[in-house]
């Protein structure tokens, strides 16, 4: 099978903190579904889109544990995302301390020629956010 894109889905414990976390970084709510919300998207760009799930979380740990996983694999596998995104502005990864989030690992040049920070979001998910830069000569 080719894969022409990926929507991650991030397990959440509210749809409305997210939404106002992503809202930090210059994303916006694309839609929500449900009254109160437990299902809903954010997005930046044209092209770039996270669906949120709340109570996803919960559902996991009380569901039948699958044949292939333990119940402590598929319970530690539903705590957290990692997720790395890259910017197309230089000034991204700089411009987001100031904006009030968890800063876990400062802005900094990795031996790979990106300028690379982490993110932690509400819920202890880790987001890697970084952009390609030319290697000095």
């Amino acid at each position: 099978m080719e894969a022409k894109g990926l929507t991650p889905i991030l397990n959440v414990s509210d749809i409305a903190v997210t939404v106002a976390w992503f809202e930090k970084w210059g994303w916006k709510k694309l839609w929500d579904w449900g009254t109160p919300p437990t299902f809903g998207a954010v997005g930046s760009g044209k092209e770039t889109c996270i669906f949120l799930c709340q109570g996803a979380r919960e559902a996991a740990a009380a569901a039948p544990t699958p044949p292939r996983f333990s119940r402590r694999e598929t319970k530690r596998a539903t705590r957290r995302l990692d997720v790395g995104l890259g910017g197309r502005r230089g000034r991204d990864a700089q411009a987001l301390p100031r904006r009030r989030l968890e800063v876990t690992f400062p802005p900094t040049d990795m031996p790979w020629n990106v300028r690379e920070m982490h993110l932690r979001h509400p819920d202890g998910h880790v987001f890697r956010v970084g952009r390609g830069f030319e290697p000095k000569k």
